[in-house]
């Protein structure tokens, strides 16, 4: 089973798959596959990240473990069984995102993409099964015992559409 653990940047990603990999998972980081692979096409200065092709990427992907975790903002974009999408509040995203030294258009980008639930729609677009976990205030051993708990059918609240910024975003107004 290929589970992809994907969310705009900021939401826990990494901190949460470095748990499952020290719990022994196998964890894929797509974006280091992609630069060793010679998967990278190009480089987006004005948003300061590489340009994967995707599909290419997707096709050449083997993964020799029967459960792994592909994880990337775009790894719900590979031939996966399912996918949790991590979300953040925006204004605890904007938050880490600043924390990280980005530039004020990238970080705007990435809390406008959470506030829409952009990445969600793109997964349930492609998948049978997506599910959402809410990173704003747990750990990430938190949020890897949530990504487990789903795939041992602890799905209740996890649904697309469970995680809602909406009043958080209408107060921006």
């Amino acid at each position: 089973m290929l589970v992809a653990v994907t969310g705009t940047p900021g939401t826990g990603k990494t901190t949460a798959c470095d748990v499952l990999s020290r719990r022994g998972y196998v964890v894929l980081d797509l974006d280091e596959v992609a630069r060793q692979g010679g998967f990278v096409v190009g480089r987006d200065e004005a948003r300061g990240s590489d340009e994967v092709d995707v599909d290419a990427l997707r096709e050449s992907l083997r993964v020799p473990a029967k459960i792994a975790f592909l994880r990337s903002h775009y790894a719900h974009e590979m031939g996966v069984d399912m996918a949790v999408v991590l979300r953040c509040s925006p204004a605890v995203l904007r938050a880490r995102l600043e924390a990280r030294g980005w530039p004020p258009e990238k970080v705007r980008e990435n809390v406008e993409a959470e506030a829409i639930d952009v990445i969600t729609q793109q997964a349930v677009e492609r998948l049978p099964l997506v599910y959402e976990v809410d990173t704003t205030r747990g750990t990430p051993e938190e949020t890897a015992d949530a990504i487990l708990g789903i795939l041992r059918g602890k799905t209740q609240g996890h649904e697309p559409g469970s995680v809602d910024w909406s009043d958080e975003v209408l107060s921006w107004y």
